[in-house]
């Protein structure tokens, strides 16, 4: 049984590495979200980092409507990045843990 255990915490360990290297890597996972008009686009990590914003010149002009832009990009932007962090973080803690009864969370 002690053994049982002994192996159990090492899988355990092993699967939290995996999980901090697959946040690790989704630091290079870029996402592209862009205006319905093409008008602004937004670049963003998988882990919800802005890498970069293009602004057209005409939206530089309207204050209120570049606001109203980035605001629906980077929303955009920022659920897709969630989707992604979650599905992949949720596929390596999934894989990694050890098979222990009543314990089933990621099903």
């Amino acid at each position: 049984m002690f053994g049982d255990m002994m192996g159990m915490m090492g899988k355990l360990k092993e699967a939290q590495k995996k999980v901090e290297d697959t946040k690790e890597r989704l630091h290079t996972v870029l996402i592209d979200e862009v205006s319905n008009d093409n008008k602004l686009k937004v670049t963003i990590t998988a882990n919800r980092t802005i890498k970069s914003i293009d602004i057209d010149d005409e939206l530089l002009k309207d204050k209120d409507m570049l606001e109203d832009y980035l605001i629906l990009t980077l929303n955009k932007a920022i659920e897709k990045a969630t989707n992604v962090h979650e599905a992949e973080v949720a596929a390596v803690a999934k894989e990694g843990m050890p098979n222990i009864p009543g314990m089933d969370m990621f099903k």
